[in-house]
């Protein structure tokens, strides 16, 4: 598989470094625009897997934002298959003015805020309809999670739970404790798993 990339276009900082966070975990080759000029300069002169973009920053009837549809709506190239895909980000605020819009025209999107679970699951679907990924980039549970009580010490770094707690406590994006927990249990496993294949990789 060719390498992921995921261009970003949103001016919200707090928006930005939760958004890099996540995705970078995954290993992703990131960028983020906080203006629309910047981000379709990127776009017209690099090559993109995915544009998640906060659909705030355009007018409805804006070239960037017919630009931004189209492309979310076009065919998969004829000789690779392979496809851009947009993923709108709706924030409450223009919810009811834009929402009805991207349903009609089967548009990409999530709203704000949004659960982490929910948006990963978005992005892993497009990511797989752009052939960018063969799988599911991890199993998501819709069933609650048991309350994760190890000790303090035994958890994540003090660094990263502050970058996960940092997307969870934000107006713009509700995650619960519970959500917290299952990412975490997520993540070490796919670190075992890694671990794992490294170390049979040496022994042969």
């Amino acid at each position: 598989m060719d390498e992921v990339a995921i261009l970003i276009i949103d001016d919200d900082v707090d928006s930005q470094r939760a958004l890099r966070y996540v995705l970078d975990s995954e290993g992703w080759r990131i960028r983020v625009a906080p203006l629309v000029s910047e981000g379709l300069t990127e776009l017209a002169n690099s090559e993109w897997t995915l544009v998640i973009v906060n659909v705030a920053l355009t007018d409805l009837e804006s070239p960037a934002f017919n630009l931004l549809r189209d492309l979310s709506q076009a065919d998969a190239d004829a000789i690779t298959g392979k496809r851009v895909r947009v993923l709108f980000l709706v924030p409450e605020l223009v919810a009811g003015q834009v929402q009805p819009l991207l349903e009609l025209e089967r548009i990409p999107y999530v709203l704000k805020p949004y659960h982490l679970h929910d948006f990963l699951e978005k992005v892993s679907d497009l990511l797989i309809e752009a052939q960018a990924i063969p799988q599911p980039i991890r199993h998501m549970r819709a069933e609650p999670v048991a309350k994760d009580r190890r000790p303090q010490k035994e958890r994540q770094p003090a660094r990263e739970r502050r970058q996960v707690s940092m997307f969870a406590s934000r107006k713009d994006y509700q995650m619960t404790e519970e959500e917290i927990a299952e990412y975490e249990r997520q993540e070490e496993e796919e670190r075992k798993k890694k671990l794992k294949k490294k170390e049979e990789l040496g022994n042969l």
